[in-house]
Formats: C-alpha cells, structure tokens, sequence
C-alpha cells in the first residue's frame, strides 16, 4: 500500500515541477496575440488574429489579459511588398 502512495506521490511531484509556472505557452502565428493570465504566473499566448480588432472580443469575453503584437510573428514569404 505505501508503494502505491508513493508512486501516486511521485507522479503528482513530476507533473507539477515539469514546467515552470513562470513558462508562457503560445500558439499560433499571426500578427496579434491575446495575452491571458492563468493564475499562478501561467499566462497563454493565442497568437492567432490578423487585426487588434479581431483580438479585443476574445480579451472583453471575461478573459483577463490583453491583445499584444506578437513578438515572434514571421510573415509568410512574399506578403510584404516594398513600393
């Protein structure tokens, strides 16, 4: 019986110091972000809006956070044109 408290114990030890809290996960590749706290320092990046309006419903739908350009956004080849 102690055997199995300490395995339920020790995989409960893993999942939580996996990953830092402090770690921000972020998906997506668009040119706007929402900015959402998890608690606990967990925040998400949901990187996937082309606009800031596109953005702001998703952050005023009870979501705390904000909409940020994506600090590692890569256009596609050829979508930016010098005149």
């Amino acid at each position: 019986m102690m055997r199995i408290v300490f395995a339920i114990a020790g995989v409960a030890a893993m999942l939580c110091f996996a990953v830092s809290p402090s770690q921000a996960q972020s998906y997506g590749n668009a040119p706007w972000c929402a900015v959402a706290n998890q608690g606990g320092g967990d925040v998400v990046w949901d990187c996937e809006y082309q606009t800031m309006q596109q953005c702001a419903p998703n952050i005023t739908g009870g979501n705390r956070g904000f909409c940020n350009i994506n600090p590692t956004y890569v256009p596609p080849q050829g979508q930016w044109r010098r005149h």
